[in-house]
């Protein structure tokens, strides 16, 4: 992802809901929205390329969302993807599905949200190289959550930027209506006006086609918005995730819904492990 608003526990209905939006290389190869062969209680996109996905869910109870973390310089080449991270700890498989063993040396920046039925969490890494001798973390630590809405790009959590502040602003608004209807954020997630507010990002993106200040939506042949996504899970565990794709020339290409139930009451071991 590159853009979202995250609301945990905000709303008398809604334990969470995310909207948020993809913006890739639009010739990187990714599957779209469905539920996976293997393991098959995982429901997610699928990034064709590297491998695991940028966001997802279980329904034994886990939701995972993964977005790059600027100011860093470009890529470090070999090193372990990112949406990886994201498949482990919604399969609970693979190297990657412990947050609290994660390694800040083996991936590229990153900025990740991971909830469960009880619990959300806030992790973020970046590389060792540079601090102080005094202050070399082995490992990244998990900040838990408290009920709220959240606004994440690809700086730090609840940083300012425009598109950020107008996507959590959307989210608000629509849990104080009381809405029902978790489509009707997609139409904020394809808002393509830059909004008169915040501050714009530290450093620029990793992709030259992307500006400095970008709107929510992406419109551009060759990095744009992929894809939006919309999860939204109600106290009782019943939920959806919706998928809605979309083509170069930033018209829908299909979408996707997938309806599913988490367990009512936490699982033994169905909990990121923090």
């Amino acid at each position: 992802m590159c853009v979202l608003a995250f609301a945990w526990q905000a709303h008398p209905r809604w334990r969470l809901v995310m909207a948020g939006n993809r913006d890739e290389l639009h010739d990187r190869p990714a599957a779209p929205l469905a539920r996976w062969d293997d393991p098959d209680h995982v429901i997610a996109g699928r990034d064709l390329q590297a491998g695991g996905t940028w966001a997802g869910i279980s329904t034994e109870g886990r939701f995972a969302v993964i977005t790059n973390l600027r100011g860093y310089g470009p890529p470090r080449p070999g090193m372990a993807s990112r949406g990886e991270l994201v498949a482990n700890l919604l399969s609970r498989r693979g190297p990657y599905d412990n947050p609290m063993a994660l390694d800040p040396d083996a991936f590229n920046p990153f900025n990740l949200i991971v909830a469960d039925t009880v619990q959300a969490h806030f992790l973020t890494g970046h590389p060792r190289h540079g601090l102080s001798r005094f202050f070399r973390p082995r490992r990244i630590l998990p900040a838990l959550l408290t009920p709220g809405i959240y606004g994440l790009s690809n700086g730090a959590l609840e940083a300012p930027w425009p598109k950020t502040l107008q996507l959590k602003a959307a989210l608000q608004a629509w849990l104080a209506a009381d809405s029902a209807d978790p489509t009707a954020l997609f139409a904020p997630l394809r808002d393509e006006e830059l909004a008169p507010m915040g501050t714009p990002p530290d450093e620029p993106s990793d992709m030259p086609q992307e500006a400095l200040q970008s709107p929510v939506f992406i419109r551009n042949p060759v990095y744009g918005t992929r894809c939006s996504t919309i999860v939204a899970v109600e106290n009782g565990g019943a939920g959806q995730i919706i998928e809605r794709r979309f083509d170069a020339s930033g018209d829908v290409a299909g979408e996707k819904t997938e309806t599913f139930r988490w367990p009512s009451l936490i699982m033994l071991g169905s909990a990121p492990r923090l």
